[in-house]
């Protein structure tokens, strides 16, 4: 059985679309999806018990996504094991590819790619992710999909989740690039911001994120930056006449946000920015 942990705080807006792209189609045994309300004061819950029994509801009063993946980890019994941001949908097909992969023992860890949702967001949002996805480095594994996933043998390389805002860059640190492929076929599905604000506010808190396991992970930090080739990708882009335009966009956010996480690093705590603009779905009827 393949385990889907969902860390969610407040998600009634959303949650339904995610599960409906797992539950549906999904054969009898073959899921099992916890959905790890921590801190929520909505109406999440009570959504995601209407899809039981595959679906598993279990809380906690701390409003904490690290909270969140561990208790759900304390509920999972299968492997391979999911964990899959609330505000993201990944469908079912796409989970038996990557656990298909993971299954074959050749690779400890996977993911999806990313399917960016631009639709509701403004032009300088669309102009960031315009040059943010042509960058080589965002073609590697665990880049932005809001969704990764390890075998039995890639879940044993730590214990319980730190308490660090980047729960997915901890974890990908912890793999060699070759060893977190993307899986061809595999796609989970990303809203972009709808606003210039809300497209600062989430590269903020990860760039926060980076500097924070940067400080507490230099070792693993290292080695990942050591992979990456910021000049090499920026002149790649460069050719490109038409990403022209979008490039200060790009670079202002950049700049920007690595200014505002120093800010938040040097200050007396940190207040968790997240996107609201992204969550405006309205909540889907469970199907029959």
């Amino acid at each position: 059985m393949i385990s889907v942990i969902i860390p969610a705080h407040n998600e009634a807006a959303v949650i339904a679309r995610g599960l409906e792209a797992l539950v549906n189609g999904a054969e009898p045994g073959e899921l099992e999806v916890i959905v790890a309300c921590n801190g929520c004061t909505d109406e999440t819950a009570a959504i995601a018990r209407q899809y039981a029994p595959t679906v598993k509801v279990v809380e906690t009063q701390t409003a904490s996504k690290i909270a969140g993946l561990n208790l759900g980890d304390e509920h999972a019994c299968g492997y391979p094991r999911f964990y899959v941001d609330a505000d993201v949908v990944l469908s079912i097909e796409s989970v038996r590819r990557i656990a298909t992969v993971l299954r074959e023992g050749s690779v400890p860890a996977a993911c999806p790619r990313m399917a960016m949702d631009l639709a509701s967001s403004s032009w300088p949002v669309r102009a960031y992710y315009r040059v943010w996805q042509r960058l080589p480095y965002t073609q590697a594994g665990m880049m932005g999909a809001g969704t990764y996933a390890m075998s039995e043998v890639g879940r044993s390389r730590f214990d319980k989740f730190p308490d660090v805002i980047a729960d997915d860059g901890y974890v990908r640190l912890l793999f060699a690039e070759h060893e977190r492929p993307a899986v061809p076929g595999a796609v989970s599905k990303v809203t972009a911001p709808a606003t210039l604000g809300d497209l600062l506010r989430i590269k903020t808190r990860s760039r926060y994120g980076i500097y924070q396991l940067q400080q507490r992970y230099p070792e693993l930090a290292q080695r990942e930056a050591a992979a990456k080739n910021y000049g090499g990708g920026l002149r790649d882009v460069m050719r490109d006449i038409w990403l022209w335009p979008c490039v200060p966009v790009y670079v202002w956010v950049a700049w920007m946000s690595r200014r505002r996480a120093r800010r938040q690093m040097s200050a007396a705590g940190y207040v968790w920015e997240r996107d609201e603009s992204s969550r405006q779905s309205p909540a889907t009827t469970p199907t029959p």
